[in-house]
């Protein structure tokens, strides 16, 4: 898309930057819809809506629609995040001793997609230009987008055995637990340090993930190797829900996040050093393997520190402060990689976000429950 439309990096980066935008917008209305409607329905909605914008963007080239597309899809996005984290959580809460495992699967799952999209999006793309295809991207979109409907009409199947099982872990929680003024009961200024790495994590992972493709074709790297790339990224994904859950059972205070933090920090440094084929897939594959659980260990953090009334307000808590540190990134990133330096000097600043937020989210204490 970048090509065909003649976009310069920050633009590229703006567009994740708007649906960064609508995802803080939907965090914050998260919690009413969840409170209105249910977790359930609204993961489902949700779900729905993202593959309709999904395939809406593959019906348009001007820049102010696709930003819309890009901001809306964000508000949805967060809808589906926020309400599955919930579910996950209350689940874990019924299985202790699974609660990191369980957290790791649901997040982890975004691997699948991520495998999926590696081997759909060049099989689209060749199809299309083989038909001599105007704006050949756009039907890798709706490949995407047919393979998301696909998974929702799944979640919609499913959805009344889904609601009777999260009726049975109702007892947990409290009436009144999903209102947006339960945030004020974190006693915020507590979780200061958290929070803060947590939002770093924003400001850095999205970098890597807005890019990184464009840099692999910077250096010359074959459309093969690309989707190998993103396909081992994908798979590391999947298997981060085993190897870190015992990392997030075992501590209440910001360690987890402080770790994995780092690993991402080393990640995404790699392609600044060097642009050796083989450690760009151990880049991608370090980076697979820690990415979406760092999002984990935050719902784990909410969940070991407090009471379950709290958990959904806890959750959009920080998804706010994420929200925001995505907004912040890919346009930074961007603006930067468009001067001297191109996009490794970009990624050259991801690393040092995520470096600082390893060590703030070092200095998060457990929180003692009321």
């Amino acid at each position: 898309m970048r090509d065909d439309l003649s976009w310069t990096y920050t633009l590229a980066g703006s567009m994740n930057t708007l649906n960064a935008v609508g995802y803080l917008f939907g965090a914050l209305v998260t919690p009413r819809m969840l409170n209105r409607w249910g977790a359930v329905t609204v993961l489902i909605g949700g779900a729905l809506m993202a593959s309709l914008l999904m395939a809406l963007t593959g019906f348009f080239s001007e820049t102010p629609v696709l930003l819309l597309q890009r901001l809306l899809a964000g508000a949805v996005s967060a809808a589906v995040f926020v309400s599955g984290g919930l579910l996950a959580a209350r689940l874990g809460a019924h299985l202790p001793s699974q609660s990191g495992l369980l957290l790791g699967l649901y997040y982890g799952g975004t691997g699948w997609g991520i495998v999926l999209s590696a081997g759909l999006v060049p099989a689209a793309l060749a199809v299309a230009n083989e038909q001599a295809f105007e704006h050949p991207w756009a039907w890798a979109w709706w490949g995407l987008a047919l393979a998301c409907f696909t998974m929702t009409l799944v979640m919609f199947a499913m959805r009344l055995p889904i609601k009777r099982w999260a009726a049975e872990l109702k007892p947990i929680d409290t009436n009144g637990s999903l209102h947006s003024d339960q945030a004020i009961q974190m006693h915020w200024p507590q979780w200061v340090f958290g929070l803060a790495g947590y939002g770093l994590f924003g400001v850095g992972y999205i970098g890597y993930m807005t890019f990184v493709v464009a840099l692999l074709r910077d250096q010359g790297a074959s459309t093969a190797e690309i989707s190998w790339f993103y396909a081992l990224l994908g798979l590391a994904v999947l298997a981060s829900s085993r190897i870190w859950a015992g990392l997030l059972n075992r501590y209440r205070g910001g360690q987890p996040l402080s770790i994995l933090n780092a690993l991402l920090s080393a990640a995404t440094l790699i392609p600044v050093m060097t642009s050796a084929w083989p450690m760009m897939l151990v880049s991608g594959i370090l980076f697979g393997s820690v990415f979406l659980s760092v999002v984990a260990s935050t719902t784990a953090m909410v969940k070991h520190n407090l009471v379950p009334s709290q958990w959904a307000a806890g959750i959009s808590v920080f998804t706010v402060v994420f929200a925001i540190g995505q907004i912040i990134g890919p346009t930074m990133v961007g603006w930067i990689a468009d001067g001297p330096g191109g996009l490794q000097r970009g990624l050259l600043f991801s690393a040092a976000a995520l470096l600082l937020g390893a060590v703030l989210a070092r200095l998060q204490k457990p929180i003692h429950k009321r």
